[in-house]
């Protein structure tokens, strides 16, 4: 087996947050939080854990503790003995014949990944016809399309902020876009800001690029501006990942006097903002809207990320990155290094979206205010101890449990064939065991059946913190 590294007891204490739970034997919970963190990867497989003793210390019990918890995950699978590297993780299933796999859930709460938008066939139709020119090119550009960086550049002008096909590159989504930015702008044990909780993947590629990561909070009420302003001033990040306009997972969006601010303390810090606008344009209800957030700020501190996953489809694999020409010319001199560029074909359909972008949104926003009434209202009956909030607009509902057992959930909810991202997921120190992000991207009758599902798994838990079982209405 591969060494994957080691993991510090300090840096597990900090991964397991709040797992105690009142009633049941503290192996148990210990075996089970890491189990969970072990496969939803917060944990890497082949990683050296703690020895029992060091682990004892750190979390402040009984080496016994230790010691069985770890007896249970060697059991299941979740751990092996390694002469010479002590307890090291493993998934179960990877010793495994296809056959004996388990299967997948059956209701996906995990990923906010709606299915293609209606229409998009006819669009791809029409965009095949221009096949023959693509294929008359070399199909390696790090850069992207002339023709769909020109459509994008007039996207943003028309809504005011002025824009050259030079400013772009058009990326494999947006999560390629975060960390070929990671590692283009973050130096080793440069400090970043981002908010908490956040986009888990992003978390991810500014740690592997050596960011030293800053949070400042943000709940579905919005951002804690003197938090935010002390954020800035206190640690002068080298770049700060925001999510201004329907954050992830909370659902806020950042007033305009707020953004404002924002690009004050920035510039007084000498801080590249990085502002992720790829839920921007899921506006269901706000009830007022607002240019791109680089219109406020010098174009050479502010880098847009931008993608047609959440309104179009995320099988298109189509994002972008408007930046100043410097920075364009820093990604571009970094990309090579990871890809040669995006598939022409997606580009060349992605060309196409754009003559009837502003249909398509209209369409994507309505089915997604029908599926989040229709979540909430089934959240509210079958959950009602639940805070549940209604954000106006996104494709998640950041929900709030009333006790720490987001965790139990994800591990339990595998059992009843719910799939669910436990809520440390989206933080840096595992916070947020008190909150659930549910996307309401799913079929209508899919987020009815989760919900059964989930009311079912929260039932099923041992026992919540306080020793009390929840007060669930009836499952039919």
């Amino acid at each position: 087996m591969n060494d994957g590294g080691r993991l510090g007891p300090k840096d597990l204490r900090t991964l397991l947050g709040e797992w105690e739970t009142g009633g049941r034997s503290a192996y148990q919970a210990l075996a089970d939080r890491i189990r969970l963190l072990i496969i939803d990867g917060r944990i890497p497989t082949r990683t050296r854990l703690p020895a029992e003793r060091e682990l004892a210390d750190a979390i402040q019990k009984s080496r016994t503790t230790i010691v069985s918890a770890y007896r249970e995950l060697r059991e299941s699978g979740h751990l092996v003995s390694v002469r010479g590297s002590g307890s090291v993780v493993a998934l179960p299933h990877a010793q495994e014949p296809p056959s004996a796999r388990p299967q997948p859930a059956v209701i996906e709460f995990s990923k906010a990944a709606p299915t293609a938008i209606g229409g998009l066939e006819a669009v791809i139709q029409r965009a095949m016809s221009d096949v023959p020119r693509v294929l008359a090119k070399s199909g390696f550009d790090l850069v992207g399309s002339l023709v769909l960086r020109e459509r994008i550049a007039h996207h943003y002008t028309e809504r005011g902020l002025p824009t050259r096909p030079g400013q772009l590159m058009i990326t494999l989504g947006a999560q390629h876009a975060i960390a070929l930015i990671a590692r283009t702008l973050v130096r080793q044990a440069d400090r970043v800001l981002v908010e908490a909780p956040t986009y888990p993947h992003a978390i991810d590629a500014f740690r592997l690029s050596g960011g030293r990561l800053v949070t400042t909070p943000v709940t579905t009420s919005g951002w804690d501006g003197d938090r935010l302003r002390d954020a800035f001033e206190r640690a002068r990040p080298a770049v700060a990942y925001l999510v201004p306009d329907f954050q992830n997972p909370t659902g806020a969006s950042m007033p305009p006097g707020q953004r404002d601010d924002v690009v004050r303390h920035a510039r007084r810090a000498g801080t590249v903002l990085v502002i992720d606008e790829t839920t921007a344009d899921l506006d269901i209800e706000r009830g007022w809207t607002d240019v791109p957030f680089a219109v406020r700020a010098d174009d050479h501190h502010t880098v847009t990320i931008g993608s047609l996953a959440k309104t179009v489809w995320g099988g298109l694999r189509i994002g972008w990155i408007r930046a100043d020409d410097d920075v364009i010319g820093a990604l571009h001199g970094a990309r090579a290094a990871g890809d040669l560029g995006t598939p022409e074909l997606e580009q060349l359909v992605a060309t196409e979206v754009f003559d009837d972008y502003t249909a398509l949104v209209q369409r994507r926003t309505a089915q997604l205010r029908h599926h989040r009434d229709v979540l909430v209202r089934e959240l509210r009956e079958r959950l009602p101890h639940w805070d549940v909030p209604v954000p106006d607009g996104g494709a998640s509902l950041w929900v709030g449990l009333g006790a720490p057992i987001s965790s139990a959930l994800a591990l339990f909810g595998l059992t009843r064939g719910v799939s669910l991202t436990a809520g440390p997921k989206f933080g840096v120190d595992g916070a947020f065991e008190r909150f659930l992000r549910l996307p309401y991207t799913g079929r209508v009758d899919e987020l009815t059946r989760g919900v059964h599902l989930l009311a079912d798994t929260a039932r099923s838990l041992p026992v919540l913190p306080a020793g009390q079982a929840p007060q669930l209405a009836d499952v039919v």
